[in-house]
């Protein structure tokens, strides 16, 4: 699709929107033109999905962001961690699922997964929000055993990218599956969109480990991984500020 031909689209779907009891006066091209991506440039459908997207963002997250305070029976077990930009400028989010264990209260598991994916995002903002930022997430499977398997809490957090995070997701790299979780892996993955398993990478041996560990950059990953970082848990960022 040309210039010009998104720019008709991006027209139609300002105009949807409007039609929806909704504007989008407050929202740029790069953050309009993800909800169009995520629908196969269809002006209504993008225009749909934008709409529910507000609601959402003003009834769950009435405050912009959720805190620390709110989710942190999840950030205890310190399983997931923010590792710096990618060779392609991305944010790298890393999971370590056998500190992961199902939870108990699913609306605090809602909102942990909003706000990783919030401060992940955001780490990436140079002094303001262009709205085309994009993530990578590592979901490293090594030493899991079934206690740790959670497949609902994988699905809920699809499901809340792929309807609340339209486009963010650049790459999604799914390291030591062992056998007993395929099976899971096949139930799950039934819930998630074309779009979305096309970014998925399950990595199975040692040269495509090394792609892996080219794309995403050996500054980045911690040694474990094959890089020469050192492991920081998510509550250990400070996300600056944005300009303003």
């Amino acid at each position: 699709m040309d210039k010009t031909q998104q720019e008709i689209a991006l027209t139609q779907l300002r105009k949807s929107v409007q039609k929806l009891g909704s504007s989008t006066d407050k929202y740029g091209d790069p953050t309009l033109m993800r909800f169009l991506i995520s629908r196969s440039m269809d002006p209504a459908k993008a225009a749909k999905l934008f709409v529910e997207w507000q609601k959402w963002r003003a009834s769950f997250v009435p405050n912009g962001s959720i805190p620390d305070s709110e989710v942190e029976d999840e950030l205890g077990p310190r399983k997931v961690f923010l590792h710096g930009l990618s060779k392609d400028g991305y944010p790298v989010l890393l999971v370590k699922a056998n500190k992961h264990l199902p939870s108990k209260d699913r609306l605090q598991f809602k909102k942990f997964v909003v706000h990783l994916l919030d401060k992940t995002i955001a780490s990436s903002f140079k002094g303001r929000e262009i709205g085309n930022e994009k993530l990578i997430a590592i979901l490293d499977l090594q030493h899991i055993s079934y206690k740790n398997i959670d497949a609902r809490g994988m699905i809920t957090g699809f499901q809340l990218l792929q309807s609340y995070y339209p486009d963010r997701l650049a790459k999604c790299f799914i390291l030591s599956m062992p056998w007993f979780f395929v099976s899971f892996w096949r139930m799950i993955s039934r819930f998630l969109e074309k779009g979305t398993l096309e970014k998925i990478v399950i990595v199975t041996n040692d040269e495509e480990r090394k792609c892996f560990v080219k794309e995403i950059g050996e500054e980045v990953l911690p040694e474990e991984l094959g890089g020469r970082a050192t492991l920081v848990a998510l509550q250990d960022v400070t996300v600056p500020p944005l300009e303003g």
